[in-house]
């Protein structure tokens, strides 16, 4: 994913909780709560149980699915399709989920078409987990929404292979972070093109959103044998399964059983021209990057006479037996300053530089058109000015055409990419079936042209953004304003969106939130009883926090800010619009009566409180710190202790109810007090809570609906209780769990729909529910 480390939390609830870093080079952060949810096998003989539902994309219907044993080969009988439904434990209530739309948004590492069946294709993302292209509709549909909280770390997904001598096989090598905290990584394998996956845990971590992520592939099946399988992975060398992806075993004879030079270990894994016993790999080394075997990997070379000074990040063999391979100086994605395009002729060995320019940028992005092996596509890496280039070429390297200024492109899709190339262009594909269908993945979504060969001619190639129904951002927080608009978003990289209706939120809003276009917004409010007046504050513009008067339509940036070297942080918003608390990452909070033009230092708070606004008492504001609530009855001025000896959790204030706050606190539970925090009680119907949300009051009832992140008779998931908590139904399913949802903690119910909840994920975007 294309985004910054964030602190993550739903608006009204502010407790920090943070997430993984996320932009490659900078570090990863995590906090224990992440950890106790990872708990990987360290045998890679040991195949987990599959996801049992799959929603079917027309009827909204679930296929339910039987078997649920941990053995290995566990089988999976499909049934039938039924109404999604939950265990009576938990209670059941089926859901329809959707996302709103941005249309990518995050870095797509990989694409990768089956060479036997029409159509059949696959993305990867480095954090937002998998798809399959949909031709008939031209959408993608994810497959790996399933994964839930204590799989997290399996939505990044470091390489694909489709089967191609059986389509039906796919198969996804899986893991986010090598990072001593997360888990190991996990082999997901596919007998129905991914509706349902079988799991082998893998004795070995690995790297989906690192250094390197857009190289590839690294997991390869053999053409000549298809239950065989190569992985080459960041770490841990060469790994081999020969049943179908079932058992693994390091591949004892490659050289390089580590890291590398560069610590990406190895880039990509190919094999040679059909009926050859060749392989070749590349490895993250600028000195000894390309080894081969002729002998079906039982001995491995280093091939004589390769380029050094360089590291490989794609390899591709066309149909004349000829290794096209693109080289940068870095593993990528961010900071190549050099790289060239090589060709190699195994027969006499044959080195030849093919470059099609040369700069203070790399190269990435490779492919070769399968029914035309002369036809080389290539992109550069990093070429920051003026753009990237895709280049082309049809006589094997020999000369080349540039792409970029020979094409037009049309962004209707997701107007906030612009008509640019992209940048981190490292996944690109001809389509084996249609030599004028080429995609090629960006930092933020993807390309697709249809006539990408009009250039052979002479003439110009026509551009769309080709990712609708592919959806990766971290989303940070989100309102739902009564009476206003549906929901505005707060993103890594993205800044955020507004969708002014309920409507829009099947359509692409027109851009960014701007005026400042933050690069992430870490938090946002709005004011309980004039919600058209709000706040957001974030990094990455030249004013770190803004507020708007006409429902989020417009902004205005603070004047100033309460200290100069800091940022982001969250921001609270009075009930009357009247008074601003804002807590910059690592510093104390700061108040502002005057929209941001001045502010002076909060007493009663120490560095980092995150305050919450009563939401409906105007003076009011709450804290919850150190186990501690403190609370303010004079704007945010100053605050008081009140109950102490509570959990650390999120703390959320209920609309129109004075002193009405929640506290979920992990596996403390949830808490509530009707008196302004100085007594809290817990409720027994909960084991865990991770975040709470309000929403419309169900007809008939006074008080607002609970939406819930969290634990209810064993079951973990999304739970609605229209009665204050004590009954919950559970409104997510085994196939809607979108990794770490807990952790990130955004969750809200809608004011004026009652019934439908938003949800904020680590790489999936913002998700919605209407009841079904």
């Amino acid at each position: 994913m294309n985004n910054p480390t964030y602190r993550a939390r739903r608006g009204r609830h502010r407790r920090r909780w943070t997430v993984a870093g996320l932009l490659v080079g900078v570090p990863a952060i995590v906090v224990p709560y992440l950890l106790f949810a990872q708990e990987q096998s360290q045998t890679a003989m040991v195949n987990g149980s599959a996801h049992d539902q799959q929603t079917s994309e027309r009827s909204g219907k679930v296929l339910d699915a039987n078997g649920s044993s941990t053995a290995d080969d566990t089988r999976i009988q499909q049934r039938k399709l039924v109404k999604s439904a939950q265990p009576k434990t938990a209670g059941s209530g089926p859901y329809r989920w959707k996302n709103a739309q941005v249309v990518g948004g995050g870095y797509v590492t990989g694409l990768v078409f089956n060479p036997r069946e029409k159509g059949l294709l696959y993305a990867r993302t480095d954090m937002g987990g998998a798809y399959r292209w949909n031709a008939r509709t031209e959408k993608w549909i994810p497959l790996t929404d399933w994964l839930g909280e204590k799989d997290w770390n399996l939505l990044g997904i470091d390489s694909v292979a489709t089967d191609p001598v059986d389509p039906k096989r796919l198969y996804l090598a899986s893991g986010t972070y090598t990072n001593e905290w997360a888990g190991n990584g996990a082999l997901l394998r596919s007998t129905d093109r991914g509706r349902t996956f079988k799991r082998t845990n893998l004795p070995f971590k690995l790297g989906a959103n690192e250094d390197g992520r857009g190289a590839g592939e690294r997991l390869v099946i053999n053409p000549a044998d298809n239950g065989t399988l190569l992985l080459g992975t960041r770490k841990n060398g060469l790994w081999r399964s020969t049943d179908h992806g079932v058992k693994w075993r390091q591949v004892s004879s490659f050289p390089v059983k580590d890291g590398a030079s560069s610590g990406a270990g190895i880039s990509f894994v190919t094999y040679g021209k059909a009926g050859s016993k060749t392989i070749y790999v590349g490895v993250g080394d600028s000195s000894t990057s390309l080894y081969r075997s002729i002998d079906s990997g039982r001995t491995w070379q280093a091939v004589a006479g390769q380029p050094t000074g360089q590291m490989p990040h794609h390899g591709v063999v066309s149909g004349d037996g000829s290794l096209y391979l693109s080289y940068s100086n870095s593993t990528g994605s961010m900071d190549a300053t050099a790289g060239s395009v090589w060709k190699y002729t195994p027969k006499g060995g044959a080195w030849k530089n093919i470059s099609p320019s040369q700069g203070s940028y790399g190269f990435s992005g490779l492919a070769v058109d399968p029914r035309k092996p002369s036809t080389v596509m290539v992109t550069t890496l990093d070429r920051w000015w003026p753009e990237d280039e895709i280049y082309r070429s049809t006589d094997g390297g020999a000369h080349w055409k540039a792409l970029a200024d020979k094409s037009k492109r049309n962004a209707s899709g997701a107007p906030y990419v612009g008509t640019g190339t992209g940048h981190w262009m490292t996944a690109l594909a001809i389509d084996p079936f249609n030599s004028g269908h080429v995609l090629y993945g960006t930092g933020s979504g993807i390309w697709r042209s249809k006539d990408a060969n009009a250039t052979d001619s002479g003439g110009t190639s026509h551009w769309r953004v080709g990712a609708r129904g592919l959806e990766e951002t971290a989303v940070l927080d989100a309102i739902a304003p009564p009476g206003g608009a549906t929901v505005i978003s707060s993103m890594g990289d993205l800044g955020g969106f507004r969708y002014g209706t309920s409507g829009s939120l099947a359509k692409v809003p027109a851009g960014r939130l701007k005026n400042p276009m933050m690069i992430t917004s870490t938090d946002i409010d709005f004011a309980q009883s004039k919600p058209s007046v709000m706040v957001r504050v974030g990094r990455g513009a030249e004013q770190d926090g803004a507020y708007s008067t006409d429902g989020g339509s417009s902004w205005k940036g603070f004047k100033s800010e309460p200290v100069g070297s800091a940022d982001s942080g969250q921001v609270a918003l009075s009930a009357d619009g009247s008074a601003i608390v804002w807590t910059e990452e690592g510093q104390d909070p700061y108040r502002s009566t005057d929209k941001g033009a001045s502010w002076s230092k909060v007493s009663g708070l120490g560095n980092g409180a995150v305050v919450v606004a009563d939401r409906s008492s105007a003076r009011t504001f709450y804290s919850l710190s150190g186990g501690t609530l403190h609370a303010s009855t004079d704007g945010g001025a100053t605050f008081t202790a009140r109950a102490t000896n509570l959990p650390s959790g999120r703390l959320t204030a209920v609309p129109g109810i004075a002193g009405d706050l929640w506290i979920a606190g992990g596996d403390k539970g949830l808490l509530h007090s009707t008196d302004g925090g100085l007594n809290f009680t817990t409720l027994k119907s909960v084991q865990s809570a991770s975040a709470l949300g309000f929403g419309k009051a169900k007809p008939g009832t006074g008080y607002q609906a609970l939406y819930l992140i969290g634990t209810v008779k064993d079951a973990t998931g999304v739970f609605r209780s229209t009665d204050k908590g004590a009954t919950w139904l559970r409104v997510n399913d085994k196939a809607h769990q979108w990794g770490a949802i807990g952790a990130v903690g955004v969750i809200t119910g809608d004011p004026d729909t009652y019934g439908r909840v938003y949800i904020g994920t680590n790489g999936r975007g913002l998700q919605y529910g209407d009841p079904s």
